[in-house]
């Protein structure tokens, strides 16, 4: 589990796979400059909720792993999350799809 932080006083946690794939995004939009809303669920002892921020590019971004990253993404999920990224809503932290990554093959492929 991951923890994104955000402007320096909230941390967000993330399963490091889906935190890998979000920073791809995130990054990408604040490169073009472009801010947008960033909404994921939130499971606790009152049950499911729904929590967002403003993302923007003046703001501190922080990106934790508890693990190194892996070196495959899954193409899908990416355009999936910049899809939803780019919609008037903002980015919504969505499952894994079916899995097709991208990336260095395994040892079993080569």
């Amino acid at each position: 589990m991951g923890t994104l932080t955000y402007n320096s006083d909230l941390a967000i946690l993330i399963e490091d796979r889906a935190l890998q794939h979000l920073q791809i995004v995130i990054t990408s939009k604040l490169r073009r400059k472009e801010s947008f809303n960033f909404t994921w669920q939130v499971i606790d002892d009152n049950g499911p909720r729904q929590s967002s921020v403003w993302i923007h590019e003046s703001l501190a971004l922080q990106y934790d792993y508890m693990t190194v990253p892996g070196r495959t993404l899954n193409r899908v999920w990416l355009e999936a999350l910049t899809t939803s990224a780019n919609s008037a809503s903002g980015l919504f932290l969505l499952d894994e799809p079916a899995v097709v990554e991208i990336g260095q093959p395994s040892a079993a492929r080569r």
